[in-house]
């Protein structure tokens, strides 16, 4: 019999600078070495396991964030994410000259 998928309750907020989104996935009873989880600048992904579940999401991230500087811990079934967003560039304003 196939594993029985289930999203994991999830709950991602920005901190209070506004600064990092930090995000929690509750995965009760899976291991570290069952979880496998990936991050894009506007989206992640969640996939573990534990026994006869599995946990699986796919999540879009509001703002795009620096996955290069993302740090996570797992703890008593809870793993946490915390990733700075991506700053934007200074953007420069030039006039557009518009034709005849």
């Amino acid at each position: 019999m196939a594993a029985l998928r289930v999203a994991p309750y999830v709950c991602a907020y920005s901190d209070e600078n506004e600064e990092n989104l930090h995000i929690e996935i509750e995965l009760p009873g899976v291991e570290k070495k069952d979880i496998t989880f990936k991050m894009q600048e506007t989206s992640f992904s969640i996939d573990a396991s534990r026994g006869d579940v599995r946990y699986v999401g796919t999540y879009a991230v509001g703002c795009p964030v620096d996955t290069d500087r993302a740090k996570a811990t797992f703890r008593n079934g809870l793993l946490t994410v915390d990733v700075p967003y991506v700053q934007p560039a200074a953007e420069e304003t030039k006039e557009i000259p518009i034709a005849e």
